[in-house]
Formats: structure tokens, sequence, C-alpha cells
């Protein structure tokens, strides 16, 4: 055996450099990122004592926590929803952490000084209005939300739901089947949603059941 063949057989030193530019590496950052912006955000807010409330993969990430921590799915984003009439109050409590108001494509967010990236920002949904002219029903109100165990207000089940079933893009009916799979869709819930929702909330069980997967 030739001195480059035993090489190739021996076990690879522990090489750090490759381990920090891993993808795995710039995942878990990234995941820590969203959970630094989500405490800086939160904090802030809750400090400056506005009415506001964390939705989206967090706030699903928040709800499947309290029963299965292991069964929560990561998020590349903030969301949060508050009165339009609490924006110049909320723009100056995000301002006190360098977080500047912007608008792109519609949505409105508050991005990094420092890095104005629209997909590294908090994205903001107004209460009471529809997020998309599409949709049949308007957002909720940031007093249907709970303090999470983790310090911030997250979205009421019920309401995050219903937001998740209306969005019903591919992540939102993941979203569903997540919060399915550790049995926080109850009746209760069920029986709050408008019959559109559900719906479709029948049929991502029904493709649950059929597919393993959420419908297209």
């Amino acid at each position: 055996m030739t001195d480059e063949e035993l090489d190739s057989r021996l076990p690879r030193r522990y090489d750090p450099d490759m381990v920090l530019h891993s993808p795995f590496h710039r995942y878990v950052m990234a995941v820590e990122r969203v959970e630094r912006l989500l405490k800086r955000t939160s904090d802030v807010l809750n400090v400056a004592g506005v009415d506001y409330a964390v939705i989206g993969g967090n706030a699903v990430a928040a709800w499947v926590a309290t029963v299965d921590e292991a069964a929560v799915r990561s998020t590349k984003d903030v969301d949060i929803l508050f009165r339009r009439d609490d924006l110049a109050r909320i723009t100056d409590a995000m301002r006190g952490i360098d977080f500047m108001p912007a608008e792109v494509l519609g949505v409105h967010m508050f991005v990094d000084l420092e890095n104005p990236n629209p997909k590294t920002g908090v994205h903001v949904v107004f209460a009471g209005e529809l997020i998309r002219p599409e949709y049949r029903h308007p957002a909720p109100e940031p007093s249907q939300s709970t303090m999470s165990l983790s310090g911030f207000r997250v979205i009421d089940l019920s309401a995050l739901v219903a937001m998740k079933l209306q969005a019903y893009r591919f992540i939102d009916r993941a979203h569903i089947q997540d919060l399915l799979n550790v049995g926080l869709i109850d009746d209760r819930v069920r029986h709050a949603l408008p019959s559109d929702l559900q719906e479709r909330l029948r049929a991502v069980e029904a493709s649950a059941e059929t597919h393993g997967e959420p419908p297209e």
C-alpha cells in the first residue's frame, strides 16, 4: 500500500475552518440571528409599552414549543403585528436599536441601518387590515395575544391558525401540519375558524393522511 493510499484511509483531522464555513454552520448562524432579532425587537417594544404580537413562523414555533420543543421548525425572519395608529411610536422604538422603516413591494418593514436587507428585516402586518387584496379576512388585533415563555407577546393560537390558513402557501400549510402533529388544533380552534378556512384545514389534514405532506 502506498503512502497516499494509507493516508486516504486515516481519519481526517479536525479542521475548524471547514466547520466554520460549512452549510450547517451557516444554518446555525442564521437561526441564531433570527432569535437575537426577535429578542431585540420584542424587548424594545415591551419597554415602549405598545400593543404588538409576534406572528408567522416564530409564533408557530412558540406554540409548538409549549408541547414539544423537538418539533419546533426554524424560521428565517421576524414578523410582527400592530395597529397602524401605533406606527410612529413603534418606529421611534425600533430606531433605538438602529432599525429604520422601509417599504418594499408594498410590504412595510424595519431594516438594519448597517445592513438594510429586506430579507433579514422585521416585517410588519397592520391589524384589522387585509394583508393582500384578495384575502377575505382582515388581520387580527394585537390584543388577541398572550405572553410567551420567551418573553414576547405571541398571537393567540386561533388567530394564528386562521392567518396561516388564509395565506395558504406551502410553508403555511407545513406550519398547520406542525400544529396538528402536536395536538394544538382542537375543536375549540376549529370552531373559531370561518367556514372557508375550516375547509382548508380539512384539506391539509386529508393531504397529510394520504401523502404525508401539505397539499399543493
